[in-house]
């Protein structure tokens, strides 16, 4: 094989240098002795489709993952969508099919899911309503992931009530359960939580330089499972508050890794589906300082 042929991908986003996916493909092409590469390119929104094509013209290029701010701008770049991307609207991973054909796929749906179901004790979890924080780019996936996981129904609170119903009404004629928008006020919130079985935060709050999530959790039933799509820190506010009465936690982590699998596989053929566990963990961590608290 020679150097121009090896397998090539990478995540494309702006700013981009505190990804962590090129610690996390990096980690898998060594655990596999894979030849490849995969590396982070800042392209500002501007220059978006000509620095795509320029990547994926170039000899060895595979694909790329798509992050923040560009997601929709890939669905509209691609010559044909998966079924997820569609249904979504927004593309986070490109492959370079073998007829030459650029196809989007969107993985961050399947990549929630799974963080999900491999949860301790998700079994349990009930399948009564779930409370989703946030109607950004990211709410999409998680809401589409919980309808497919057959909530009874998706209270969506956000700050600005108009932005949760136009989502409501983008999504809602595709998922099997209904999406109630409801405004982020303290009295809205605390009846929104009363009887739901999950609570989900997709917005930035709580994350390392942000502002801190303002949310009271004393009408959430202990049993609901909390989960926070935020990673840095990797136990955020929100989950340590949630942990300290009793519910059930899931960390922001496991999405990230699942949802790079499906990419790795199309990009590299490993020999395996590339494994997401606690050796892929610790890399990550790795690579962000290793303190799960910052």
């Amino acid at each position: 094989m020679t150097a121009a042929a090896v397998p090539q991908a990478g995540v494309v986003g702006y700013p981009i240098a505190q990804s962590l996916s090129p610690a996390l493909h990096r980690h898998w092409l060594a655990r596999y002795g894979l030849p490849g590469r995969y590396d982070a390119v800042a392209v500002p929104p501007e220059r978006f489709d000509a620095e795509m094509t320029r990547l994926l013209r170039r000899d060895g290029w595979r694909g790329l993952n798509v992050t923040v701010p560009h997601k929709q701008a890939a669905y509209r770049f691609v010559d044909r969508r998966d079924a997820d991307a569609e249904r979504l609207g927004a593309v986070n991973t490109v492959v370079v099919l073998p007829d030459g054909a650029i196809e989007g796929r969107n993985t961050d749906l399947y990549g929630f899911r799974r963080n999900l179901e491999t949860a301790p004790g998700w079994a349990q979890v009930g399948r009564g309503p779930a409370v989703v924080l946030g109607a950004g780019g990211a709410a999409r996936a998680v809401i589409a992931a919980l309808a497919d996981l057959r909530f009874a129904e998706i209270r969506l609170l956000n700050r600005t009530l108009a932005t949760a119903e136009a989502l409501a009404e983008a999504l809602g004629p595709r998922l099997a359960a209904p999406i109630r928008p409801v405004p982020m006020t303290a009295d809205a919130a605390a009846r929104a939580l009363v009887g739901a079985d999950l609570l989900a935060n997709t917005t930035s709050l709580g994350m390392t330089g942000q502002p801190p999530l303002d949310l009271a959790l004393d009408a959430l039933p202990q049993s609901a499972l909390v989960t926070d799509i935020v990673y840095k820190p990797l136990i955020t506010d929100l989950l340590a508050r949630a942990a300290a009465r009793g519910n059930p936690t899931v960390d922001g982590l496991g999405m990230l890794l699942h949802q790079a699998a499906p990419g790795f596989r199309a990009w590299f053929d490993p020999p395996q589906a590339p494994a997401v566990d606690a050796e892929l963990r610790a890399a990550v961590l790795a690579a962000m300082g290793g303190d799960a608290g910052a």
